[in-house]
This record gives C-alpha cells, sequence and structure tokens, in this order.
C-alpha cells in the first residue's frame, strides 16, 4: 500500500495505538484508502472495531481516546451526515483530517464496501467480513423522479420571493443529489454525490458548470432551468423505464415560466 508520508506515518501511529488497547479488536480502512486513490490533500477514512465488552464506554470517551492517539486539534460527531459512530478529526504533526467510525464487529454486517484490514485481534474483523456481505451505494432514478419537480417548484418560490442564496442552496443539492448521481448511475458507478465529478463525468462538466449561478436572480432562474433540462437529458439515457410524474413536471415548470415572465425572478 504507497501512502503519501503524512498519511503513512499517521496510518502507522493509529495502527500502534489501536493494537496496544485491548478495548479494541481491529483497525481498518475504506474510502480512497481502500481504491488506491490517496493523494495528498485525501482524508483517511478508518474503522475502529471496538470490543462489545467496551462499546458502551468507548463511544462515551471517543474524543479522549482520539486524542491520546496524536495531536488532536479539534473533534467532532457525525450525527450532521447521519453517522452519530463517526468521529471526524483533525490531528496536527502531520496535519491530518481522520475519520474514525466506531463500530462492534456485528456492527460490519451492514457497510457499503469491504475495507481493507489493517491490524485485527484473532481475525475477528476478517471472520466478520466473510460471513457478510456489503451492499454498494446505487443511486434510485425512480427516487429521484418522484422529488425531482417538487423541488423545482419550491425553487421557483424561491425565486419569486427573491431568496437567493437559498435558490443557491438548492442548485448545489439538487447537483449533488439528482444530477451527478443519475449520471454516476447511467455509468455503472456508485453515487457520492459530486465528488470527483471533474474526473468521473468529465463530459457532463460544461452542462454542470451552466447549473451554478452568482447571486443575480436572472442568473439563478437560467441555472434551475439548465439543471431541468441536464435532468430530463440524463432521464432520457436510462435503461430502465420509469413512472414519470407527467402532471407535477409539466405543473412545476409552468409555474416556474410564470415565475420568470412576471419578472418576480428578477426584482
Amino acid at each position: 500500500m504507497s501512502l503519501p508520508p503524512e498519511h503513512a506515518a499517521t496510518v502507522d501511529r493509529l495502527v500502534a495505538s489501536v493494537s496496544a488497547d485491548p478495548r479494541f479488536d481491529g483497525l481498518a480502512a475504506g474510502g480512497s484508502l481502500l481504491t488506491g486513490g490517496v493523494d495528498e490533500f485525501s482524508d483517511l477514512d478508518l474503522v475502529v472495531v471496538v470490543a462489545e465488552a467496551h462499546h458502551r464506554d468507548v463511544m462515551g470517551a471517543r474524543a479522549g481516546i482520539a486524542a491520546g492517539w496524536g495531536r488532536l486539534l479539534a473533534a467532532f460527531t457525525g450525527e450532521h451526515v447521519g453517522e452519530p459512530r463517526l468521529l471526524i478529526c483533525l490531528f496536527d504533526d502531520p496535519l491530518l483530517h481522520v475519520d474514525l467510525k466506531f463500530v462492534t464487529a456485528a456492527e460490519l454486517a451492514v457497510r457499503i464496501e469491504d475495507p481493507l484490514v489493517l491490524w485485527e485481534r484473532d481475525d475477528v474483523v476478517t471472520r466478520r467480513l466473510r460471513e457478510t456481505s456489503a451492499a454498494p451505494l446505487v443511486a434510485d432514478p425512480q427516487w429521484i423522479e418522484d422529488r425531482f419537480w417538487i423541488w423545482v417548484h419550491y425553487a421557483a418560490t424561491k425565486l419569486g420571493r427573491g431568496e437567493l442564496f437559498e435558490t443557491l442552496d438548492f442548485l448545489a443539492f439538487l447537483r449533488a443529489t439528482a444530477l451527478v448521481p443519475l449520471a454516476l448511475h447511467l455509468r455503472g458507478l456508485e453515487p457520492r454525490g459530486v465528488r470527483r465529478a471533474e474526473v468521473l463525468v468529465p463530459e457532463l462538466v460544461p452542462a454542470l458548470g451552466a447549473t451554478v449561478a452568482g447571486h443575480d436572480a436572472r442568473e439563478c432562474a437560467a441555472a434551475v432551468g439548465r439543471a431541468i433540462r441536464l435532468y430530463r437529458d440524463l432521464r432520457d439515457q436510462l435503461p430502465e423505464p420509469l413512472r414519470r410524474g407527467a402532471e407535477a413536471e409539466a405543473a412545476a415548470v409552468r409555474y416556474l415560466e410564470g415565475v420568470v415572465a412576471r419578472g418576480a425572478a428578477g426584482r
């Protein structure tokens, strides 16, 4: 496993710390470390496997434990991304972002990838991974279609009210939740928001760039319209038929066009 020096040093330090602590049964890696895509700007995504008998105590003391594994500058838990088991850390010497997800061996049964085992006690992690299967992330085009036109109507109301920052947030949300995941789905890739979209779907960069606007009402309205066109183009490429919300689509687009025509999006 080839890593930048700062990442290699941090991994070695964490392996030594975790393996010396009887409360832990293993340490594994996911994300770019698993796929071999680590560069100097990468963070580390690590899974810390906690012995069942120590789980409660460890979960209540994670920040203090992490502080013993290096010079910890800051840390917070991952409720904002729906993962309270996650401790998001910024270590110094070297300065590096490290995500530490604390789980028991039993909890490894529910996962989106098979992590790379860096260290384990008595094959605990390997056995659990062998007994269960990962369920990779997949985009659901029907889920997107069922929501897309409600989202468009929402954007039109924000434009009409002149809430442009809200509209800009919506456009970013649409790229991360619908447009790029759908494009990745068409290419058989896992949906991970807009991460590395420039590399994974380079041919869509101009169209995606056209959905980015400044704090200007007319720019925002045009960007929403382009997002709709891009979505329709991607939807038409799907090999599987969708239950299209034709009435919702027509009504939402008509409402958006009405807001723009009245000049409400330009005030």
